[in-house]
Parts: C-alpha cells; structure tokens; sequence
C-alpha cells in the first residue's frame, strides 16, 4: 500500500476491551455492500489508519550481510504527522525520526543534534530498512493520489478477493508506477500490495498476514516488505501495543518533542 502501513497496518497482541465485537462488527457493515472500486479502497484505507494512533512495534530488517531488530514507539495524526522513537536496542534507544507535512527530521541522542533530512538524502534508507525518507514523506489517503479501477473478483487460493489497480493521477507526488492490491472480500483486509515503476516493472511486494484484533479493530497483525532486486532480504514490522483515534494535535509533533527520550 503506501507507507501509513509502517505506522499503522501493524500489530501483534490484541486489546480486548468491553464491546469489542460490537466495534468489530460495525467495521465489517462499514466496508459491506460496497462495489465501487474507489469506495473499497478507501474503506479499507479508513480502517487501517484513523485519524490518529498510538502504538509500540517491533521492526526486524534483513539483509544480505546483516540483521538487526529494534523497538519503536509510534504516533501519527492523519497523513502529515508522525513521530517514531527508537526504544531499543540501548545503542539507538531515543533516535527519533519526526514528519511534519513534506519535511522530515532525525534526532540523534548520542551527539544531540537535530538533522533536516535534505533532498538529496530523501531515496537514502529509513534506519537501515527497506523503506526510504520518501516513503514518509509520500504517504497520504490512495484515493487521493490514484485512479483505482477493479481488476479481478474472484477466487484466488479458496478465499475471495478483490484485485485492484492503482494508477497514479498525474498531479499525484507518488514515485510508483501502479500499485497492485488485494483484499479479501470476507472482512476486507489487505493481503498483499505490489509496487511497479514507470516501466511496468515489479519493485518490491508488501504482504499482510496474523490478522488481529488490535485498538478495536481488525487489523493485518504484520506485514513484510520483499525487494524484488534483493531476493531473501525483507523488512517486518510487528505491532505489540496500537491505539486508535487518541488525543493528539499537531502541536505534539515539534521539534522539542523530537528531542524528548524520555
């Protein structure tokens, strides 16, 4: 999908509170009847982000000659703020990245200093994974930046789904060519999205799986980005802790904020 994902399409224990079913239920109708293409995805979409969260999440990234796992706080309010804390390991625990509209900072504890992350450094890699600075800075609401058109209904492996094409409006600031989606029609959780270049060809494979009950809702408890260009490499992301619709204005998001390890 897009990179809210990294912020919010996570999660790996369930908060059970009173009336949960009822919540759950009312996501299922929320989503039901539905056949526009454009109205899918952003029911989807509306599900998985909220209009702001609150989570802890653990991120493992592998690569060729390396692997490495850390344990990061998360905030986010629509698709122009967010906040990420690195908790652990001790060596990187209070690195912060922060958003805020088109710009993003980093913060590094161990020199206490604050960096612009400039526009030459907006492809580099995001804390060594296979997300990118632009990633953060791309991510808004699909149908915004898309023309979504339905490709496939159907059966696919026993269970029923739709396919969806993304093709970028030509305004849009979106680096992809086209994205594939799949979601399946039961619950209308994402299964996988697939993103192209300008070229037609396959970049990298984003797949969702251990579906939870997180925050309230139904949630892809996981998620792991595959490069094509890099076979065996990945990144994953695990939520144990996520929060729906909590109390944040943009405000939170300063610089000030940035530099809090507390």
């Amino acid at each position: 999908m897009r990179t809210t994902i990294l912020f919010v399409a996570l999660a790996a224990t369930s908060l059970l509170v009173p009336g949960l079913p009822t919540r759950l239920e009312a996501q299922t109708a929320a989503c039901a009847g539905l056949s526009d293409a454009t109205e899918i995805v952003d029911c989807v979409d509306r599900i998985m982000r909220g209009e702001s969260s609150l989570g802890t999440a653990t991120m493992e990234v592998s690569t060729e000659n390396w692997s490495r796992a850390m344990e990061m706080q998360m905030w986010s309010l629509g698709t122009d703020h967010a906040l990420v804390r690195i908790l652990s390991p001790r060596k990187d625990a209070g690195t912060a990245t922060l958003k805020s509209g088109n710009e993003i900072w980093n913060y590094l504890p161990r020199v206490d200093r604050t960096i612009k992350i400039p526009a030459s450094l907006m492809s580099a890699s995001w804390m060594g994974s296979h997300f990118t600075n632009d990633d953060l800075v791309k991510e808004s609401r699909l149908i915004e930046d898309y023309e979504i058109t339905l490709a496939f209904e159907g059966d696919r492996g026993g269970v029923e789904v739709w396919e969806f094409d993304l093709i970028p409006r030509p305004e849009a600031p979106v680096v992809w060519g086209r994205i594939s989606y799949q979601v399946r029609k039961n619950d209308t959780m994402p299964v996988f999205a697939r993103y192209y270049d300008e070229d037609g060809e396959l970049v990298r494979t984003m797949n969702f799986f251990d579906f939870r009950q997180l925050g309230g809702r139904l949630v892809p408890a996981a998620m792991r980005v595959v490069p094509e260009d890099k076979p065996g490499e990945y990144t994953e992301v695990r939520y144990s802790e996520l929060v729906f619709d909590v109390d944040l204005d943009e405000g939170f998001f300063s610089l000030r904020r940035l530099r809090d390890t507390r």
